[in-house]
């Protein structure tokens, strides 16, 4: 489980191609290299990948066909960064909301709203993700876990879109600042806002039946 609160950045320094599967290798900051052991989860961008290799901070994660074809990691190239989270301890304080690592899909990025103190990015996500997006509610982005602003019709007909406000702390410390608009961000649903719009969904068409 990870908590949605990134802890940092990491560049991909080596990157190995093979026929649907791929290793990178990350340059991890030194804090975030305590006590890491091959098999420990890390979220790349809010994907959750395992540990394979160590050499000092150079560590090595392999990305299976699924995981490129559902995330943006299939477009990193060397010296790309990437948000990293390390995986939950009990007794953590959890202070965004509960992530499980698992990426749905991607959203674009289509608009950029600069302002003195704070950044609004507008992403367009799967028409097939946009029902549990909700003014207010939850979602993961990258892998940091954010608070929708405003969900609205997307332009020119293409589904839907929604904000967040990014203020500069996040900037600081998380790839967010170097996004610009056509980007593919990682994208997570709150499991529990999933829940029970499925719910609902269900049980409204068991009465509509």
């Amino acid at each position: 489980m990870f908590t949605g609160i990134v802890q940092g950045t990491a560049e991909v320094v080596v990157i190995k191609e093979a026929e649907a599967f791929r290793t990178h290798v990350l340059w991890l900051p030194e804090a975030l290299c305590e006590g890491l052991e091959i098999g420990a989860s890390v979220a790349h961008n809010g994907a959750c990948l395992t540990v394979t290799s160590i050499d000092g901070r150079r560590v090595g994660f392999d990305l299976m066909r699924e995981t490129l074809r559902v995330t943006n990691l299939g477009d990193l190239e060397v010296g790309d960064r990437v948000n990293i989270e390390r995986a939950a301890r009990f007794g953590d304080e959890i202070g965004g909301h509960a992530m499980s690592g698992h990426v749905m899909g991607t959203a674009e990025l289509v608009d950029v709203e600069q302002a003195p103190n704070n950044r609004r990015l507008w992403f367009e996500p799967p028409e097939r993700l946009a029902r549990f997006l909700f003014d207010k509610g939850y979602v993961g982005l990258d892998g940091a876990s954010l608070t929708i602003g405003e969900v609205r019709p997307g332009t020119e007909g293409r589904g839907t879109r929604f904000c967040v406000d990014l203020i500069p702390e996040t900037l600081a410390r998380t790839v967010f600042a170097d996004r610009v608009p056509g980007d593919r961000v990682n994208l997570e649903i709150d499991p529990q806002t999933q829940a029970i719009v499925e719910t609902v969904e269900r049980v409204m068409a068991e009465r509509v039946d």
